[in-house]
C-alpha cells in the first residue's frame, strides 16, 4: 500500500531550539516530494504552521482540522487544501484519525503529548494499527522514553508496548519507517 496521507502532531509554538523548526520544514518538504498528504491540527504558527507552509511551498495537500474555539488561538491557516472546523477537539482528533494512514509527532507541547498518546493507547487497544513514528529531534522524546520505562518496569504495560510505534532521530527516517510497516 502507497502511503498517501499522514497525520503530524506537532507544537503550536517554535521552541527554544532552531533545529525544531528546521525539522518541520524539512519534513514538509519531504512529505510534499512524496505526495503524501499533509492532515494536521489547522494552525498557521509554531511548527504546525511550518510544516503546513512547507508542504504547500513543495506543491502538497494539506488538511487542517481545527475547533472552532481554537480558530483564535492558534490561529487557524486559511492557506491550505482543506480547512474543516469542527464543534470539538474529539471531533477533530476523530476526523484527523479517519483521514490518515499513519501518525508522526515531532516536538511539541502538552496537546502533542496527549494526541500522541492516545494514538498509542488506540493501538495498545487493538482499535488501529496504524504506523506511529515519533521525531526525536535533538533528543525530544528522551523523557518519554523514560516515562515508558518507568510504566513497563512499574507493572503497568508490557514491553510489547514498543511493538506498537517506533522512535527516530532524524526526519529523513520517518517515510522509510513507516513505509516498512504498511
Amino acid at each position: 500500500m502507497k502511503l498517501t496521507s499522514l497525520c503530524v502532531y506537532c507544537g503550536s509554538s517554535t521552541g527554544t531550539e532552531p533545529v525544531f523548526m528546521e525539522a518541520a520544514d524539512r519534513f514538509g518538504r519531504i512529505m510534499a516530494s512524496q505526495e503524501i498528504e499533509l492532515v494536521y491540527g489547522g494552525g498557521g504558527i509554531g511548527l504546525m504552521g511550518a510544516v503546513a507552509r512547507a508542504v504547500l511551498a513543495g506543491g502538497g495537500r494539506v488538511t487542517g482540522i481545527i475547533p472552532k474555539f481554537l480558530t483564535e488561538v492558534e490561529v487557524e491557516f486559511n492557506e491550505v487544501s482543506e480547512l474543516v472546523v469542527t464543534d470539538s477537539m474529539h471531533a477533530r482528533k476523530q476526523l484527523m484519525f479517519e483521514r490518515s494512514q499513519a501518525f508522526v509527532a515531532l516536538p511539541g507541547g502538552v496537546g502533542t503529548v496527549e494526541e500522541t498518546i492516545e494514538m498509542l493507547t488506540w493501538a495498545q487497544l487493538g482499535r488501529h494499527s496504524r504506523p506511529i513514528v515519533i521525531a526525536n529531534i535533538d533528543g525530544f522524546w528522551d523523557p518519554l522514553n523514560e516515562l515508558l520505562d518507568h510504566i513497563i518496569k512499574a507493572g503497568f504495560a508490557r514491553s510489547e508496548i514498543r511493538r506498537i510505534y517506533s522512535m527516530v532521530d532524524r526526519v529523513e527516517d520517518i517515510l522509510p519507517r513507516i513505509e516498512a510497516s504498511l
